[in-house]
């Protein structure tokens, strides 16, 4: 009777183990599933620490470094930083001619659109800085835009302009902006034209 006793309370203690560890084993074959389909919903690979040189005819045109890149495979790809970007652009000779820094960007390869957000600034070679909340850079026609307000300080204090939004060239050489205010003094052959 004893040694029966001891069987069935071995047996009961066996099963009690036996099925939290099959209830655990559900537990996480429930969050392996669940990560898989997460993963499955959103197809995405993650760089990080990034440098990208864009180049034409081995001529370094621009520089892109990010601590982070996400690239979503989906029906249209594009790539995100949700982390910031900042965008070196360079003339013939390798010099600098401006760069852009934004706390976050996304750029639409199917339509070529660059869309940079959040604490946009723009730094020419020639000291000029341009900030605002967005610019968009149109990569077929390459221009730059925005539909937000901007404003635009110069070096030495020479003058500060503000504006609803703008429209330039790719090389920021000729920039329209609408409903401008503000005070500049050029001095010749310098920097961008304002209007």
């Amino acid at each position: 009777m004893r040694l029966i006793g001891r069987n069935i309370f071995r047996f009961a203690a066996c099963a009690c183990i036996g099925t939290l560890l099959f209830s655990s084993c559900e537990t996480d074959l429930k969050e392996v599933d669940r990560i898989a389909a997460i993963q499955a919903e959103e197809p995405v690979d993650i760089s990080l620490h990034v440098t990208v040189v864009y180049s034409d005819s081995a001529l370094v045109k621009a520089k892109m470094t990010a601590p982070e890149m996400r690239h979503y495979n989906v029906e249209k790809p594009y790539y995100e930083f949700q982390k910031g970007v900042t965008i070196v652009f360079f003339d013939e000779n390798g010099v600098e001619t401006q760069r852009i820094t934004s706390n976050y960007a996304i750029q639409k390869e199917a339509e070529e659109l660059t869309e940079f957000r959040d604490n946009v600034v723009i730094t020419r070679a020639d000291g000029s800085v341009i900030k605002t909340e967005e610019v968009i850079h149109d990569q077929k026609a390459n221009t730059f835009y925005n539909h937000v307000p901007i404003e635009a300080q110069f070096k030495d204090g020479r003058g500060h302009i503000m504006g609803s939004s703008f429209h330039s060239d790719g090389n920021f050489e000729v920039i329209d902006v609408q409903h401008m205010t503000g005070v500049h003094v050029f001095l010749p052959g310098e920097g961008p034209a304002f209007r």
